[in-house]
């Protein structure tokens, strides 16, 4: 019986692979933390996770290896520059900052593979494919990442992947579902850092133009991808009561805690230390043994496991920073960049940021950018907004370092810059509907 046991039980993983473990399970409970105690400072929450990420350095593919280092060249670089040339004086102590919380949120989403019993076999079930499989999985992701953002990428792939790797539609539809949420959903990150920089937009306004193009594109997406590749054998996401009971009941207690237990909480933080409370639970009621076995297995190799995606998330991080301090150091003074924002001003501002996202850079750069080039009033914040929201989700759809696409490359090994091809065509449908959008809000506006 003991011999069995022993055959049975994997080898115990490098020493670095489960010091890098405690390092991200760290700056995990850091991050928690810090939801009670704000006054920690920033780099006890960061510095774990860049620890843990040059202890699993030498395991990350090549290709990642040389793309990380060139962001996180490139973001040193942009603030030697700004530092040289134009005397910024950074906070230290905050340069390592980018992307922490986004990494910690995906330390805690990992927990949702302990959710729910483990799979004894492969499904039997027949599952949905051709276009009904396409829209079981777009509108699957949206209506739930709605709600719980990058995570839902993650349990629909993960659920999607127990049939085989992940299929260029089967990973579009994840990428473009998630990313046209930005369109509407209050409880993305977008919508956040919107409402930041225009506190007086009319929601309701945005609401009614964004949903409609989000559902917009979904159409477009399952008859463009439906005639792109042969998709008759290509499993989607089943709508099924039973494939939704996890997440919705993941979603409902998402909201519970967002709006009664704690409403000072976004949802990202919400989510990143309610998923792992989740597993604890649902694994302790199984029994002692039985939630020590999946918790160990899980520390030994999921959380090594993803390094990708981590070093990724970091090195891009340290790019956006490096670039936001040479930009605000670049830019300081007294003008605006358009004397009036108007239709022309919109339009030409989303394309930037998009071209600029397909160059690889995070939309929340452009977008920062030019809310701090402009003086904005009430009506004018409105259609700042939907500029800021639309070019967001298309930018993050078609950019190669955008979330979504650095979380598909980690987590299931599939390119940004391939994503970013495949998703050209669908940019440029959607940035002509955004387009009409802008032209209609500006003339509001002008009325």
């Amino acid at each position: 019986m003991h011999t069995s046991s022993a055959a049975n039980t994997p080898p115990l993983p490098p020493l670095r692979h489960r010091l890098a473990a405690l390092l991200l399970l760290t700056g995990l409970a850091m991050q928690v933390a810090s939801m009670l105690a704000p006054w920690l400072p920033s780099v006890s929450l960061s510095l774990p996770f860049w620890l843990a990420s040059a202890l699993l350095w030498p395991d990350i593919p090549r290709r990642n290896q040389w793309q990380a280092g060139v962001l996180a060249l490139l973001g040193v670089l942009f603030l030697a520059v700004a530092m040289t040339l134009f005397d910024a004086r950074p906070a230290l102590m905050t340069l390592l900052d980018g992307n922490a919380f986004v990494v910690a949120m995906l330390t805690g989403v990992s927990f949702i593979a302990l959710i729910g019993r483990p799979p004894t076999r492969e499904p039997t079930s027949q599952p949905v494919t051709g276009r009904r499989g396409l829209i079981g999985t777009w509108l699957g992701v949206h209506l739930l990442g709605g709600i719980l953002n990058l995570s839902t990428v993650f349990m629909v792939g993960d659920r999607l992947e127990r049939r085989g790797p992940l299929s260029e539609p089967q990973l579009l539809g994840l990428n473009r579902g998630l990313s046209s949420a930005a369109l509407w959903s209050p409880f993305f990150a977008a919508m956040g850092v919107v409402l930041s920089l225009a506190p007086s937009l009319q929601y309701t306004t945005l609401l009614s133009v964004g949903l409609p193009l989000a559902f917009a594109g979904g159409l477009y997406s399952v008859i463009e991808l439906s005639r792109r590749f042969d998709v008759s054998t290509v499993p989607g996401f089943s709508l099924s009561p039973a494939s939704l009971l996890m997440p919705a009941v993941i979603a409902a207690l998402v909201m519970l805690f967002h709006f009664v237990v704690t409403p000072s909480l976004t949802i990202v933080s919400i989510i990143t230390f309610l998923m792992p409370l989740l597993a604890v639970v649902t694994n302790l009621a199984r029994g002692l043994s039985v939630a020590r076995e999946r918790m160990v297995r899980h520390f030994h190799y999921r959380l090594p496991g993803m390094r990708g995606e981590i070093t990724l998330f970091l090195c891009a991080g340290l790019l956006t920073k490096g670039l936001s301090v040479l930009v605000d150091a670049a830019t300081a003074g007294n003008w605006t960049l358009f004397p009036e924002f108007g239709a022309l001003a919109a339009a030409s501002s989303y394309l930037a940021i998009v071209i600029s996202a397909i160059a690889g850079l995070h939309p929340i750069i452009g977008v920062s950018v030019l809310a701090s080039m402009l003086e904005l009033d009430g009506p004018h914040q409105t259609l700042f907004g939907f500029v800021a929201l639309a070019s967001w989700a298309v930018g993050t759809s078609v950019g190669p370092l955008s979330g979504i696409n650095l979380s598909l490359q980690g987590r299931y090994g599939v390119s940004g810059y391939r994503m970013m091809r495949h998703n050209l065509r669908y940019a440029l449908v959607m940035s002509l509907l955004v387009l009409a959008a802008i032209a209609w809000l500006g003339h509001a506006v002008a009325a």
